[in-house]
């Protein structure tokens, strides 16, 4: 059976802006609590969380760590995320298997873009949450002004449970507003009794007892206090905030005292929602030891020693090693060799996994992320995860011919480790498409991808499927006839041709009468024609949204042949598309930009400036605004890194293709240059 019980069990996700100290404070709990024998720094690489090369070589997370330690006879799973815009979808994933959450803010810069934004992900996922004011011992820090602006940012629910202790290179820690009889500087004291009084306030609203006692004069007692702050936390009433500098390990013991204390364990949450696979009816599943097994697979990691690693949460049931079980979602049998639990990247082997718990199991074949792991018996599908569509691409090509066998391979499999990668072919252009959340998030999986899996990839800006159409009708004759001794070839038509509107495609059609054409060699007419729209006439494009009809034409009883006509078919609709006005065509795309509304009209401005035409704007009535507009492709391809730096990272968007449209005449020349040049 599992060592450790449920109740004795706390998942906390660490969330925050990029850069915030969310790494460093997982390192100093740690340390703290004796899990390892030194405080590594991001700086020099050595934090247990960011192991992989990629996050040492930029000194940032790019991907969610599990980091269990123990505490007061607690186990405490911190769940490490990266706060880069780019991983929003490692964020996902890790709420999902947490019953709170830090935010972690940085005192220097107090609420940032994704400050807001990972208390939104917390507060849609119903999460408790605290606040850890990092980095109070750099200079012009005010804690005062910290707590006005998550008070003004996220309501007066944020209460400080402690006050700091010094000042910038002085600050030497905090004291305790729950402890009465804490020793406090003859100059805080006016402080002191100002936050408590408001945070004991706060604790007696979160119960109609406590209201009437409080508001009687009567003292809360220490018990009283303590589930009081409980019961506000687990509401979303109270935000307790915390002070602290992680870089020297300061704050990290008062956090974990916190968690153990006030945040509630896996058998204190809230029941998780499945599908029964027997009867297809909804059931609640909670942390029961004794309930069916329920494992969710929140993260799948590509290891090039150990294979494919599965990181699972427990939902119900016990997970035991060496145990068959059955993949739900994907109706396959699984066997279970050792579990692990993980600390970054050192392994632990365990026994088993108790309700709640977190681990790792690694070569389990059909497993990707999202799955259930369950008992065939008794199947259960907990909901998939969502995660944010790709937004940015890149041509991606191998710089060898051995990284051309290797490369289907490593892009199935770094998009088994991040789903919101994704990878596709372009048929108008030939080239293989890595898309991703921005440039980073790109860079990234092409380093992972060579130093995983051996495969060396080169980035290119995506070339834009143009085609090219039609303006009018016109009227086409070609001969084909050639004389080379014995046999020679003949091929005579006549073509009409005229434009089809937007998605027509291609049509070929015949009004030949009288035999002058055989019927036997109308369809070699029909593959030549199709043959002339691969090349185009004035880019070397695609031409699409016409239709051909031969309607006359005249052979040789000896040297006609299908390749004749075919031969004939294309030269005359090639020198057709000549004389019927061609153009170019680009894709537009639909693009729902959303925004706050002080971004709205730059954000509208900037569009304008891609050739953009709006189609409207819909307030949220959140404070933000989704513009809607249709925008050529080309104009596009880097929007991502745009919209990030206009908004400082308050904007995002989605976009998909949405039709053709000529190119306007100004910008054909330089289209036409650039295709010639790619050519050569």
């Amino acid at each position: 059976m599992p060592k450790t019980d449920t109740r004795d069990l706390r998942n906390v996700v660490l969330m925050s802006h990029g850069g915030a100290g969310k790494t460093m404070l997982a390192e100093a709990m740690l340390f703290t609590a004796g899990a390892t024998t030194r405080l590594g720094k991001t700086d020099d690489g050595n934090t247990v969380s960011d192991y992989e090369p990629e996050e040492q070589k930029r000194a940032t997370s790019v991907q969610t760590s599990a980091l269990p330690c123990s505490w007061r006879g607690c186990k405490i799973n911190v769940v490490d995320t990266p706060g880069y815009a780019d991983y929003r979808g490692e964020v996902n994933s890790a709420i999902r298997i947490a019953e709170s959450a830090v935010i972690v803010v940085d005192a220097t810069a107090g609420v940032e873009v994704g400050t807001r934004q990972m208390w939104q992900m917390a507060d849609e996922r119903g999460l408790p949450r605290a606040v850890f004011v990092n980095k109070m011992d750099r200079e012009n820090v005010s804690y005062e002004s910290v707590l006005n602006n998550l008070v003004e940012a996220f309501g007066r629910g944020c209460l400080a449970v402690q006050l700091p202790v010094g000042e910038e290179s002085n600050f030497s820690g905090s004291v305790s507003l729950l402890d009465e009889d804490a020793e406090i500087p003859a100059d805080a004291r006016d402080a002191y009794d100002d936050h408590r009084e408001r945070l004991i306030e706060a604790i007696a609203e979160t119960d109609d007892d406590l209201t009437m006692k409080y508001l009687e004069g009567e003292r809360l007692t220490s018990e009283e206090i303590a589930q009081g702050l409980r019961q506000g936390i687990a509401s979303g009433a109270i935000a307790p905030t915390l002070f602290g500098a992680a870089g020297s390990g300061i704050g990290a013991k008062e956090l974990m005292d916190l968690v153990v204390d006030a945040m509630p364990s896996p058998a204190e949450g809230r029941p998780a929602a499945a599908v029964d696979g027997s009867t297809e009816e909804e059931v609640s599943l909670s942390a029961d030891p004794d309930g069916p097994l329920a494992a969710l697979v929140f993260k799948t990691s590509a290891d090039p020693f150990v294979g494919k690693l599965s990181y699972i949460r427990v939902i119900s049931g016990v997970f035991e090693s060496d145990k068959q079980v059955w993949n739900a979602t994907r109706n396959e049998a699984e066997r279970v060799g050792q579990v692990y639990v993980l600390t970054g990247k050192e392994q632990e082997g365990v026994d088993a996994l108790a309700p709640g718990d977190i681990g790792a199991v690694s070569k389990l074949s059909t497993v990707l992320t999202g799955d259930t792991l369950t008992e065939r018996g008794k199947p259960l599908t907990l909901p998939a995860f969502s995660f944010p569509m790709p937004v940015y691409q890149m041509a991606v090509y191998p710089k060898s011919k051995a990284d051309v066998d290797k490369i289907t391979t490593a892009m199935a499999r770094i998009t088994e480790e991040d789903p919101s990668l994704s990878v596709q072919r372009e048929l108008n252009t030939g080239e293989l498409l890595l898309g991703g959340l921005g440039d980073v998030h790109v860079e990234v999986a092409v380093e992972k991808m060579q130093r995983k899996f051996g495969v060396e990839l080169e980035l290119r800006t995506p070339k834009v499927p143009y085609k090219e159409t039609i303006t009018r009708q016109t009227q086409v004759e070609y001969r084909h006839k050639k004389q080379s001794g014995g046999h020679g070839q003949f091929g005579h038509v006549y073509l009409d041709i005229e434009p089809l509107g937007r998605g027509g495609g291609f049509e070929f059609a015949e009004k030949v009468v009288g035999g002058s054409v055989p019927r036997e060699y109308i369809p070699s007419v029909e593959k030549g024609c199709r043959q002339a729209l691969v090349g185009g006439a004035v880019s070397g494009y695609p031409v699409v949204d016409l239709r051909a009809t031969l309607y006359d034409g005249s052979f040789h009883s000896v040297d006609s042949s299908g390749v004749s006509f075919e031969i004939a078919g294309s030269h005359a609709l090639s020198d057709g598309i000549k004389k019927a006005g061609p153009i170019i065509l680009e894709p537009v795309m639909r693009v729902d930009v959303r925004v706050p509304d002080s971004d709205a009209g730059d954000v509208m401005g900037d569009l304008n400036g891609k050739r953009a035409r709006i189609l409207g704007m819909a307030p949220q009535g959140d404070g933000t605004t989704v513009v809607e507009a249709e925008a050529p492709q080309a104009e596009m391809l880097r929007y991502a890194t745009d919209l990030r730096s206009q908004t400082q990272g308050r904007g995002s968007f989605t976009i998909k293709f949405d039709h053709y449209d000529p190119v306007p005449g100004h910008l054909t020349d330089r289209i036409i240059q650039e295709r010639q040049r790619q050519e050569a």
